[in-house]
């Protein structure tokens, strides 16, 4: 048995937590509130902020972990490196996770050290470079912060009138003590996709099928599997999954992000070192392992044979259509009188308005229509709690 330890007891880590412990090992789940999703199906929880160090520290030395799974952006990452260096296993390694915490340690490694395409792009502390960058690149344009996640701080700008307020948000909803943005280039895209990518300990990099998916606002509402691509658009991607893993180091699943211009075109967006949001659609039983299962067998280093296509799958967000400190009223009779159909409620202690409070995944067989699939899931979302999945934040 491996004692692991947490870092972001979100969604994903409750879905990880689950997969540990099927298969008999020890889980301290850690986040900055009490009663975080992970936390309910843990054997020890710790609450504490990941951007404080010394309590990153303590919490270590205390339950000293075999392992330690980040699962969140705003962590005091160059701590891992000394737990690291102490024989902790950090996952997918502590390169990884300090890299891909910062936009801008991971464009730069895509687009300066590996060659991969992005697209245009330049960072700002200030306004005035903000604005510079801004008429350089022409608009629409796109601002983050440098450290986010799920759209907080993310804006489309279509005219010098709305530069100040983008900057003013982007600045403001950063995670952690980064203040920096990046401002990139409108891809005029075809689709979004991503490819989970699984990296092995003692065995090849495996791919799953590319997953379709929509964003509002910078957050995932909708994904799917199969995402139909050429196979020159697909064998494109995997390579530029297989370089930046590669360059990063460390064993586990990664979502990597990429757009698909009109023209055909595969550009790299992003990269996170763990299981990914729009990944959730594996919990459908599109595939033989979900995203959760293949990430724990890599953290472990156990065999991941192959991964299989089994059924189209299709996933869609359930949002709180309110502010509340007390448990929601969820409809689950629609989902559960639906075939094909499942729904999870992630247990969050506090809903806010927009906030994804659970996720619908339908599955059906291959070849089938797709759109109704997705048509049928995203119906299927919007009666757990009456709200559109398309709704803004």
């Amino acid at each position: 048995m491996k004692k692991i330890m947490l870092l972001g007891s979100g969604e994903l880590g409750k879905e990880f937590t689950i997969a540990a412990k099927r298969a008999g090992q020890y889980v301290i789940a850690c986040d900055k509130y009490d009663n975080a999703p992970a936390m309910q199906v843990a054997d020890e929880r710790e609450v504490f902020s990941m951007l404080d160090g010394d309590a990153l520290t303590a919490a270590v030395n205390k339950h000293k972990p075999d392992i330690i799974v980040p699962e969140i952006e705003a962590i005091r990452t160059e701590r891992l490196f000394d737990f690291e260096k102490h024989g902790i296993q950090v996952v997918p390694s502590a390169r990884a996770v300090n890299y891909t915490m910062n936009r801008r340690a991971i464009r730069d490694l895509a687009a300066k050290e590996l060659g991969l395409r992005t697209a245009k792009y330049f960072y700002a502390k200030t306004f005035d470079e903000f604005k510079k960058a801004a008429d350089t690149i022409g608009f629409p344009c796109v601002v983050k912060p440098l450290m986010s996640s799920s759209g907080h701080g993310q804006s489309y700008i279509h005219n010098d009138d709305e530069l100040r307020e983008a900057y003013k948000e982007a600045m403001e909803e950063g995670r952690g003590d980064v203040k920096e943005v990046i401002i990139e280039e409108f891809i005029d895209f075809d689709r979004e996709f991503t490819l989970l990518t699984v990296t092995q300990k003692n065995g090849p990099t495996l791919f799953c099928p590319p997953i379709g998916h929509v964003q509002k606002g910078g957050d995932y509402r909708e994904s799917w599997m199969p995402c139909t691509l050429s196979n020159e658009a697909l064998a494109t991607a995997q390579d530029m999954a297989d370089k930046v893993t590669h360059a990063l180091t460390g064993y586990g699943i990664w979502g990597v992000e990429f757009f698909l211009s009109r023209s055909g075109e595969v550009i790299f967006s992003e990269l996170s070192p763990r299981p990914h949001d729009t990944g959730m659609v594996t919990l459908s039983h599109c595939t033989n392992l979900s995203e959760f299962e293949l990430h724990f067998r890599a953290v472990m280093g156990l065999p991941i044979p192959a991964i299989h296509l089994e059924h189209a799958g299709a996933s869609a967000v359930v949002l709180s259509p309110e502010e509340s400190t007390e448990p929601l009223d969820y409809n689950l009779a629609d989902v559960c009188a639906a075939d094909h159909a499942r729904v999870r409620i992630f247990g969050k202690p506090e809903a806010h308005v927009g906030r994804r409070m659970g996720v619908v995944t339908c599955y059906d067989e291959l070849g089938c229509d797709m759109d109704a699939l997705r048509d049928k899931t995203k119906k299927l979302a919007a009666t757990v709690l009456g709200t559109d999945p398309y709704m803004k934040k």
